[in-house]
């Protein structure tokens, strides 16, 4: 088929002024907003698990990273690469966390090309702001993890569509296909982006023939990260049907957009406005670009619908920030309809309403991730420190750690010999098959209980003054708010191992360390795959 013309642009009947081009401004401003804004916070907020286990897997070779990330865990694998570059550039959270700004910067002109190329100037220069004073995009700017690489890799696939779409040609549609396989490279929910491109190209019946064939193209080359995909689905039991334990019909698919919603503007108090603003930009946007938004909206929805999610596998905001653009977009075409109404005030009420929106979305990150605002504080760096500067002297290269703690990085950064051997916390066949596998005897079991994380009832600046004393087998010590426990001998066994790890959990669990539930859940669920049910009698109250 023939491309048909893009949709008229909407601008101001008289045209912006010269050097007052408001698109140029926005954009500008946006930029300099989020930079800005990742310079003074980026070291800010507290080390996490997470981005500990990138550096973790990035230290080895590239073999190494590719039997962990395509055989072991599954997803995508492009962030472990960065990681990969990251380490063995003498990097560590800091550089990992760079990567991420740079790639969320990097992402807010190709969402303002997106949205001027689906209604105008204005309302692109409008959606940039919005999107940049997002909690998803200041957040995840920040978070070491993979998310801002997914946000750019989906606007550059999305981008590359539409201009395929237009003009046609070989070259475009292979340039689409190499940004398209990037974006799935990113994330598993890539599959989600490419499936919303689908639906658009269904949609308008355009170039469908060409379309095919640069799908079918990007369906056979991208078989190794469908396979990947696979390897996560089996690992959190994600499948399609009914009886998922998180999503399971409508309703509760529609609550989890309204948590992205809120997520993605400017919280809970003003989402009503949002919503309504959105569905008003939805019936102001031109049909084609309604049709991108229906499709890049919808047919995630529709996934999530016949979607069949384990308990661990639960999808939150931040896995939908390829919509972001869109829903931005939606917003801000309301506002600029308003402004343009002609009706006296007008201008005036959008502009208060826009600017309401924008503060309002930095006023909900910094209630929703409030020591991304105010720092990690000084006790708790402190003790953070002290524990990885023990660890690091003290520890054994055949020491069992539990779990990817950031405490166990910082050990790793100081001692060479520090133990390599992890066995991932939240992953129980992991867990069963890295135990299984390791070399015998196992040497001292080593947990880290952290009463100042954000996952516990009551976060706390020290580790309380009065807890379950370790039995003799055990030695324990505190660093401001983090417990360090240790066994004195080697455990040699599985069996003797599980014993201990138990015991371990249970004083976290009197303590109320929110990460001990589901550490203990993983480590009978790793009994039960091994065949062994332990029991623990190694710590008795007493006072410290």
């Amino acid at each position: 088929m023939t491309a048909t013309a893009a949709p008229a642009r909407v601008e101001a009947p008289e045209g912006p002024a010269p050097g007052r081009d408001p698109f140029a401004i926005g954009l500008a401003a946006s930029v300099a907003f989020l930079a800005g804004f990742l310079a003074l916070r980026l070291t800010a907020w507290p080390p996490h698990e997470d981005e500990t286990l990138a550096l973790y897997v990035g230290r080895g070779s590239l073999g190494d990273l590719a039997d962990t990330v395509l055989g072991e865990r599954g997803g995508a694998p492009l962030h472990y690469v960065f990681a990969w570059i990251v380490a063995h550039l003498g990097g560590s959270i800091g550089g990992l966390r760079l990567v991420s700004a740079l790639f969320a910067v990097a992402s807010l002109p190709l969402l303002a090309l997106l949205v001027r190329r689906l209604t105008d100037g204005t309302t692109a220069a409008l959606a940039t702001g919005l999107a940049a004073t997002s909690w998803v995009l200041l957040f995840h700017a920040v978070y070491a993890r993979m998310y801002s690489i997914f946000l750019f890799t989906s606007l550059l696939s999305y981008l590359a569509l539409l201009v395929a779409l237009r003009d046609g040609g070989r070259r475009r549609w292979a340039f689409w296909a190499v940004a398209s396989l990037l974006c799935v490279a990113t994330h598993p929910y890539g599959a989600l982006v490419l499936a919303s491109q689908a639906g658009f190209v269904a949609l308008v019946r355009e170039r469908v023939r060409e379309a095919f064939w640069a799908f079918a193209a990007v369906g056979v080359v991208g078989i190794p990260f469908w396979i990947t995909d696979l390897v996560l689905a089996g690992r959190f039991d994600v499948g399609v049907g009914g009886g998922g334990a998180k999503l399971g019909g409508p309703l509760a698919v529609a609550e989890y957009l309204g948590a992205v919603a809120t997520d993605f503007s400017a919280g809970p108090v003003l989402l009503p406005i949002v919503l309504a603003l959105a569905l008003a930009g939805a019936w102001v946007l031109p049909p084609r670009s309604r049709l991108f938004a229906l499709a890049v909206v919808g047919v995630p929805s529709l996934a999530f619908v016949a979607a069949r999610l384990g308990s661990a596998a639960a999808p939150e905001t931040r896995h939908l920030i390829f919509a972001l653009p869109v829903f931005a977009m939606l917003v801000a075409a309301a506002l600029v309809a308003v402004a343009r109404s002609g009706r006296e005030g007008a201008p005036l009420a959008a502009g208060l309403t826009a600017a309401l929106l924008l503060v309002g979305g930095v006023a909900w990150a910094a209630e929703k991730t409030p020591l991304l605002f105010t720092g990690e504080p000084e006790r708790r760096e402190a003790g953070r420190q002290a524990a990885s500067a023990w660890l690091a002297e003290t520890g054994r290269p055949d020491d069992v750690l539990l779990g990817y703690e950031p405490v166990y990085l910082g050990a790793w950064e100081r001692s060479d010999s520090f133990s390599r051997f992890v066995l991932p916390r939240a992953d129980s066949r992991l867990a069963a098959e890295a135990l299984r596998d390791a070399e015998r005897p196992l040497g001292r079991g080593v947990w880290v209980l952290n009463a100042s994380d954000t996952t516990n009832i009551e976060q706390q600046s020290l580790i309380a003054r009065r807890y379950p004393r370790a039995a003799r087998e055990f030695e324990a010590r505190a660093f401001g708010p983090f417990l360090v426990i240790r066994t004195r001998a080697p455990m040699r066994t599985t069996d003797r191992y599980l014993e201990q790890a138990a015991a371990a959990m249970i004083l976290g669990k009197l303590l109320e360390i929110g990460d001990a539930d589901i550490n203990f859940q993983t480590i009978s669920r790793v009994a039960e795959l091994l065949d062994y049910e332990p029991s623990s009698r190694s710590f008795s109250m007493s006072s410290r």
